[in-house]
C-alpha cells in the first residue's frame, strides 16, 4: 500500500521519540535524499509514550547525529496512534517492548505484516533490538546499529518497489557517515 502519489510511507517507533526513532528517521531521510528518492518516501517517527510530545530529540542524540553529519534538529516528538497502522506501509520499532505496544493497538492483527523490528534489516542484528541509550549511554553504538539497519531497510524497499536510484553505478547503500 502506498499513498496516492506513489510514496512509500515509513514510520520509526521507540518509547519516547527523542532518541532512537528520531535517529532512525534522520538517518533514513539522509540516505533517501542521497539516493535521489526523497519524492518517493514519506518518513516519520513517533513514540509509544506521550511524555515528550512536542520536544526536540535528546541533546546527546542530536550531538551524536551532528557529529556524524546528520541533522535531526527539525524533528519533534509525537505519539504513535492506532490510526498510524493504517497510514503507514512500514512500521519499524526499536525493541520488543515497543513491538508489543504497537501490536496491541492492532487487535485484529490486520497490520502485523508491516510492523517489524528495525534490526531485522541489520547485517549484524545481535539480539534484534536497538538498546535505549537514554539512561545507559552508548549513543555512538546506537547510531552505528541504526545506520546499518536503515541502509538494509532502504536496500530492501528499493528492490521491493522497483525504485530507481540516482546513483545506480555506485557502492552499496550505507556507511556514508563519518565514523567516530
Amino acid at each position: 500500500m502506498r499513498d496516492r502519489m506513489g510514496r512509500v510511507r515509513v514510520m520509526f517507533v521507540c518509547m519516547g521519540n527523542i532518541c532512537r526513532s528520531p535517529m532512525a528517521h534522520g538517518l533514513f531521510r539522509d540516505l533517501v535524499q542521497k539516493e535521489g528518492l526523497a519524492s518517493r518516501f514519506d518518513i516519520a517517527s513517533s513514540g509509544t509514550g506521550a511524555w515528550h510530545v512536542g520536544q526536540r530529540p535528546d541533546r546527546r542524540m542530536r550531538t551524536t547525529a551532528r557529529g556524524r553529519g546528520v541533522s535531526i534538529e527539525d524533528l519533534r516528538a509525537q505519539q504513535f496512534k492506532a490510526r498510524d497502522l493504517d497510514a503507514y506501509d512500514h512500521i519499524l520499532v526499536m525493541d520488543r517492548s515497543n513491538l508489543r505496544a504497537v501490536r496491541t493497538m492492532d487487535a485484529r492483527g490486520r497490520h502485523s505484516h508491516k510492523v517489524r523490528l528495525l534490526r531485522d534489516y541489520d547485517s549484524e542484528p545481535g539480539d534484534g533490538q536497538v538498546p535505549d541509550p537514554y539512561y545507559r549511554g552508548g549513543f555512538e553504538a546506537v547510531f552505528d546499529m541504526v545506520e546499518r539497519s536503515v541502509a538494509g531497510l532502504l536496500s530492501d524497499l528499493i528492490r521491493r518497489y522497483g525504485l530507481v536510484t540516482a546513483k545506480a553505478d555506485r557502492e552499496p547503500i550505507g556507511r556514508t557517515h563519518r565514523s567516530r
